[in-house]
């Protein structure tokens, strides 16, 4: 069932992912979509381009919740100054990709708005993959694991896929702000490098808080109107 306990106004879950290669494309995304949408995740692609920050100010400058997404993974100290500094910048979300001293070290660094995801599995990964990495467990009881590990480490909430949500909201605190990449409009759709993936209204169902979609709405022949019914069918799965 849909997942109500961060009472998440509907029109705020729908995260657009700005995967392009500058910033002014990302700006041409932003402005043809207008107030269809009011949450953005900036990546790595854009981390390496020229007005990273710039771009974060100008979003919140005109209202937009913003998401960086860049997997901090490196020694606990430096993944602390990375959040605080991240914090100086009046984001809402970030990721940490590591284990449970990088995990610890984020929480204790993060300060106002923000709040920090931990990574799961990623849904470019498949069970094949997470073999090859050395990980026995399933996929869900690796992103439950990492889930209970993140919240006791500080963490506000995780990154997963739709197809673990469900179990992730049966088994861990309500409070869990659980962000899910690899939506798909259509549940026919092409996945692209994702794996596992799912539609808007079948990850609300599960309980999902937030869903990252990219493509769908950026390579649509009209954007702004791919983003609108998203926002449609997120409504539309939230009602009683």
């Amino acid at each position: 069932m849909p997942s109500t306990a961060l009472k998440i106004p509907p029109r705020e879950r729908l995260i657009v992912a700005l995967d392009v290669p500058e910033a002014a494309a990302a700006r041409d995304l932003v402005e043809t979509l207008g107030d269809a949408v009011v949450f953005y995740k900036i990546g790595m692609e854009l981390s390496m381009a020229p007005g990273f920050f710039e771009l974060i100010h100008w979003l919140r400058e005109r209202g937009r919740n913003v998401f960086v997404d860049l997997k901090f993974f490196d020694i606990p100290q430096t993944v602390a100054h990375a959040v605080a500094r991240l914090s100086a910048h009046d984001v809402q979300l970030c990721t940490v990709h590591g284990n449970q001293s990088m995990m610890e070290a984020a929480g204790r660094a993060k300060q106002g708005a923000l709040k920090v995801l931990a990574v799961t599995a990623l849904t470019s990964l498949d069970r094949g993959d997470l073999d090859d990495l050395g990980f026995a467990c399933n996929v869900e009881d690796l992103v439950l694991s990492r889930a209970k590990r993140a919240l006791q480490a500080g963490c506000d909430g995780v990154v997963s896929s739709g197809l673990e949500v469900q179990r992730l909201r049966r088994f861990a605190p309500a409070e869990l702000v659980v962000v899910t990449p690899g939506i798909r409009p259509v549940a026919n759709q092409p996945a692209g490098d994702q794996k596992r993936v799912m539609t808007p209204a079948q990850a609300i169902a599960a309980g999902a808080d937030y869903l990252v979609v990219g493509r769908p709405v950026r390579t649509a022949a009209d954007p702004r109107a791919a983003a609108q019914a998203i926002q449609a069918e997120i409504a539309a799965a939230l009602e009683p």
